[in-house]
């Protein structure tokens, strides 16, 4: 098995429809070709923000209409975007695969990414889900079902779900025998379906786990070398969108927590990225993580591209 990596792929980069994500996924998969070509072993998470979201609507609002039709959980829905987009995945790389005179094969493995129920996270939901609705429905399904709603940017009442930190990935051990038989493999679709463990079993729970820091447990469990973040930007940067924007290549995990703690990273955007990045660079030796864009993902891997964390 040659170096192994994994690559974390945002869920708005896929676009809104089934159309837009195949187009999507087409544009994506050279850069994926080209990299298995050169003997690299790969695992894509992708993100699932848009899609979950559109199946978690369509089901609140089939329930609006027939109260027959089941208001479908938070990880039912996760679950349901993970095979869908991960067919996407596999059927375009499957096909630039064969295009390319290569006989490399695809899976995707619905993944369940284990939780804490004791994480602090919980008493404190942030997560927006869901429709709006108006502070006299919202109260009434918060009575009915015990759900948190918060207003939301004057838009109306939202439900916010808790989002704990991946503390496992349950299918680590099936990951690697798909690597190790050479296939590409998409796991931890939209930061994995969230379980917890109660005397020995697992149970599912409403809750978002964040998709870099999935990604970065599942670089760290199955011990890959390098774990990419893509993102709209080819590197990071610092007084980004000012005069004085400053890209960075190569940085120390000291110097990330630094800009860190200047607030050069807005919370919903490039933030988390690093923090994940941090994560993998400190969760064992040697390790290497890139942020960069999709567009310069190979170049990123194959000659130093991107912004580079590295262990201090």
């Amino acid at each position: 098995m040659g170096k192994q990596l994994v690559i974390a792929l945002g869920g708005n980069a896929l676009g809104s429809t089934p159309e837009e994500q195949k187009d999507a996924v087409l544009a994506a998969s050279g850069n994926i070709v080209s990299l298995v070509r050169d003997g690299y072993s790969i695992v894509i998470v992708h993100g699932n923000g848009p899609q979950v979201g559109m199946i978690n609507l369509a089901f609140e609002l089939a329930y609006g209409q027939n109260q027959n039709v089941s208001a479908m959980p938070f990880a039912e829905c996760s679950a349901m975007s993970q095979g869908y987009i991960g067919f996407h995945l596999q059927n375009a790389l499957q096909n630039s695969f064969y295009a390319n005179g290569m006989t490399t094969h695809v899976s995707t493995a619905i993944t369940q990414v284990v939780v804490d129920r004791n994480d602090p996270a919980f008493q404190k939901p942030t997560k927006p889900v869901g429709l709006f609705y108006t502070e006299e429905a919202a109260n009434a399904i918060a009575k009915e079902k015990g759900y948190t709603f918060v207003e939301d940017s004057g838009r109306g009442f939202r439900r916010v779900v808790p989002s704990p930190d991946p503390i496992d990935i349950k299918e680590k051990g099936t990951i690697r025998c798909l690597m190790e038989n050479g296939d590409v493999v998409i796991a931890c679709g939209g930061g994995g379906i969230p379980v917890y463990r109660e005397d020995g079993l697992l149970h599912s729970v409403d809750v978002v786990i964040d998709k870099d820091k999935a990604a970065a447990k599942l670089a760290d469990v199955i011990a890959a070398d390098t774990f990419i973040v893509l993102t709209a930007v080819p590197r990071v940067a610092i007084n980004f969108g000012k005069p004085n924007q400053q890209w960075l290549s190569r940085i120390t995990v000291s110097e990330a927590q630094k800009y860190i703690e200047e607030g050069h990273f807005a919370p919903g955007s490039m933030l988390p990225k690093v923090e994940a990045a941090i994560r993998f660079v400190t969760s064992g030796a040697g390790r290497e993580a890139i942020i960069t864009s999709l567009e310069n993902a190979y170049q990123a891997v194959t000659e130093g591209g991107g912004t580079v964390i590295c262990a201090d």
